[in-house]
């Protein structure tokens, strides 16, 4: 019995959270049949289950809601908003109960007067009938229905159990002679079928059961990464062939695992109808709740950490943001207010969005209130954009509420908000119209526990950088690295194709010793990160390679370092620790509050002109022929093993990304001689049109440069534009659309 009250506990429990949004639901629409013979029968689920492991209180104001519900199904009751209301009491109730059940065994003495009385008030009105009759138990339900007891003596045996007698139902008919006793052993077996048949298709496990089998995995990740690095020095075949068994199969079961605890995020919006409902009604607001992509997967270790971030901004969105009927039909918007929130994946992240068509956030009265509270002066606030000035709600207190209420206006919240959210690794942002509401983004990893990582060395030690902040790697060679960095007011920056990124080096920000702008080679080692909106260069000794890394927590004595998110155990069983990307950046002034200067030092250093710097790829076509396209219409740089080129009537093609991709050579469209041989690898400039991909087949692609081009001579040819001085040197100008049409129009290609 204890395993049977622990089973139904857990869906009592999912049985209300369905039961808060059909009541919603169904006050939309109090016409539809199917919602409310689905909550009759939730309802009655309750009612009967309870009453079979005796809990009567459960039972009781159950049977007196079923009793509302039955009338509802048959239309001689209509739904509004107080019998809603007084049905979601109801539910509540329940929860305690159940709650109550959980924690210490029994439903504990939880006064069910006040609810009883107002459920048959609703039942009373414009009836005689004052009482409602006892209800018969689940178990009595099925003798009466197989002819095995009489209605009556169920009923009989059931006020015997209401005078307090311990008994179960059954037990009391047999002993009274009023039910043979094989009659209620086949109504026991058809109870347990009944319920048996709703779970075939699941079962449930402990989340600390999952939590352990997930550790297991991850030292499986980390054993594998051992032998395979290991694996990489050996040369018995055999061996080799068992390793990548073990990495294909350890993949397979890491993957598995982590399906088991990806939950979607609808688990979490489910409650957030009864929340905007309740809210909307108290306010005197009417408001339409749509919710897109609640399929959308996460971790549940991330989905409990959103959890009450979410619920905080949902109820701020009805507090702050939207209006009530009155305000907006005077601001010529539609009474009923709406709130919006979607979710979905994208590289690698979950991205959730609300949105409300409110008020919107008054910036002038939240950049007023900082300067009126010393965090930002006067001169600086009046420089900072809207963006950075709504992300001040963030701040720790702050809060322009005229008033306090019991939803928001304490000043405490929004910070909680975003500290919760970076906690895991995400980052919120706010933006917002005066007059046409608010939309807040998060973005956070759909897991924690194994995540892909670039590896880097400084200073002799390696670290880990989570591939979700990744942006690009860059490498400096040569002239390059001498000149590639520049000093502009103590600020380092580098000019990335007509961008100026703020350059900071890893081993002075962990203080380090190590070369920390070279390596063996003499290059410069750039990695490209993102973090709050903006991209910075990290300067590293060394790139080594991405691979999946176990994230290990840091002991509390370095939890306090806001540039460490983690730690992971390496293929050789050494220890590197995860960089935190925004804690990086916020500790070198590039992020947060503090990047007003670097921001205001990028933009001081864009000389006049470099605007109109664009971007162009350089490449080679017969012996010294340098031709020049923007790097706007390169889609990607591929090469092509030349066994893999085929025929399609006169053009030669290639499999590409499941399409025929036509190639192109522009030395032949461009009449130029080529001493180019058939070995090697063939390198196309791949070119996106409407149509497809285009294959421009070229003989050594050479270098990107950033600069602005002006023609210096013209050309005779459509399929150049003219040529220019690029490098110190002549450089032609394909016209890339012309010459692809010309080639068309001729049927030749590579």
């Amino acid at each position: 019995m204890d395993e049977f009250i622990q089973e139904f506990l857990i869906e009592g429990g999912e049985i209300l959270d369905q039961l808060d949004r059909d009541f919603v639901d169904f006050e939309k629409n109090p016409n539809s049949k199917e919602l409310v013979a689905r909550i009759f029968r939730a309802v009655h689920t309750l009612k009967g289950t309870g009453g079979t492991i005796g809990l009567k209180k459960l039972e009781s104001v159950n049977h007196v809601g079923e009793s509302i519900l039955s009338r509802m199904r048959e239309g001689k009751l209509s739904v509004n908003a107080s019998i809603t209301s007084a049905l979601l009491k109801m539910i509540d109730v329940d929860r305690q109960l159940l709650a109550s059940v959980e924690s210490t065994g029994e439903e504990g003495d939880i006064d069910l007067s006040g609810i009883i009385q107002s459920l048959n008030a609703i039942l009373t009105a414009g009836e005689s009938s004052t009482s409602v009759a006892p209800p018969p138990a689940m178990l009595g339900e099925i003798l009466i229905e197989q002819c095995a007891v009489d209605p009556a003596s169920v009923l009989e045996a059931r006020e015997v159990q209401r005078s307090g007698d311990a008994r179960l139902i059954g037990e009391i008919l047999v002993q009274n002679g009023a039910a043979p006793p094989n009659a209620v052993q086949d109504a026991l077996q058809t109870q347990s079928e009944n319920h048996d048949d709703s779970a075939n298709s699941s079962i449930r496990v402990d989340v600390n059961l999952l939590d352990k089998v997930m550790n297991l995995v991850g030292e499986l990740v980390l054993a594998r990464n051992q032998i395979l690095q290991f694996t990489s020095n050996q040369k018995d075949a055999a061996f080799q062939s068992t390793a990548q068994r073990l990495n294909l199969i350890t993949t397979e079961l890491q993957e598995g695992v982590m399906k088991t605890r990806m939950q979607p995020i609808g688990n979490v919006w489910n409650k957030f109808p009864r929340i905007v409902r309740d809210l909307s009604t108290s306010n005197g607001k009417s408001v339409r709740l749509e919710m897109e992509g609640t399929q959308t997967e996460l971790d549940k270790t991330i989905i409990e950490a959103i959890k009450d971030p979410l619920t905080h901004i949902v109820r701020n969105s009805l507090d702050h943001g939207i209006e009530t009927p009155a305000e907006r039909e005077a601001a010529n918007k539609p009474p009923q207010g709406l709130l919006f929130l979607r979710a979905f994946h994208e590289g690698g992240q979950v991205n959730i969005e609300i949105s409300d068509d409110g008020a919107g956030l008054d910036l002038d009265a939240i950049r007023a209130k900082a300067i009126e509270r010393g965090v930002l002066p006067p001169q600086q606030a009046a420089k900072m954009s809207d963006r950075e000035i709504a992300n001040l709600i963030f701040m720790a207190g702050f809060s322009t509420a005229q008033k306090v209420t019991n939803i928001s206006g304490r000043g405490v919240g929004m910070d909680v908000v975003k500290t919760n959210i970076e906690k895991i690794g995400g980052t919120v942002d706010v933006s917002s119209v005066r007059g046409h509401g608010t939309t807040l983004k998060i973005k956070i990893p759909l897991t924690l526990a194994i995540i892909p990582a670039l590896i880097v060395t400084t200073g002799g030690d390696r670290f880990a950088i989570p591939q979700v902040s990744l942006v690009e790697l860059v490498r400096l060679e040569g002239k390059a690295a001498e000149s590639g960095v520049e000093m502009i007011q103590e600020a380092a920056v580098y000019r990335l194709r007509g961008s100026l990124l703020p350059i900071i080096y890893l081993n002075r920000e962990l203080k380090l010793t190590g070369k920390g702008n070279v390596d063996e080679d003499g290059a410069i080692n750039i990695v490209v990160l993102q973090a709050d909106g903006r991209q910075f260069g990290l300067v590293v000794d060394g790139i080594n390679d991405t691979e999946e890394i176990v994230v290990k927590p840091l002991r509390k004595q370095l939890r306090g370092i806001s540039c460490f998110a983690g730690a992971t155990i390496m293929g050789d069983g050494k220890v590197a620790l995860i960089l935190d990307i925004l804690g990086l950046a916020q500790r070198a002034s590039l992020a947060g509050e503090s990047s007003g200067h670097v921001a205001a030092v990028v933009k001081e250093g864009l000389a006049e002109g470099d605007e109109k710097r664009e971007s162009w790829l350089l490449f080679r076509v017969g012996v010294s022929g340098k031709l020049a396209i923007p790097l706007s219409m390169v889609s990607r740089l591929e090469e092509f093993d030349r066994k893999t080129i085929e025929s399609s009537g006169n053009r030669q093609v290639v499999q590409y990304r499941r399409e025929i991709m036509p190639l192109v050579s522009v030395a032949e469209a461009l009449h130029i001689p080529t001493h180019a041989t058939c070995e090697g690898p063939m390198q196309v400039v791949v070119h996106a049109t409407g149509a497809g991909s285009v294959g421009l087949v070229v003989d050594e692609i050479l270098d990107i440069v950033d600069q602005h081009i002006s023609i210096t001579r013209k050309s005779d040819t459509a399929c150049l534009l003219g040529s220019a001085v690029i490098q110190q040197h002549v450089t032609d100008l394909l016209n890339v659309p012309q010459l692809i049409m010309s080639i068309a129009g001729e049927g030749r290609t590579a």
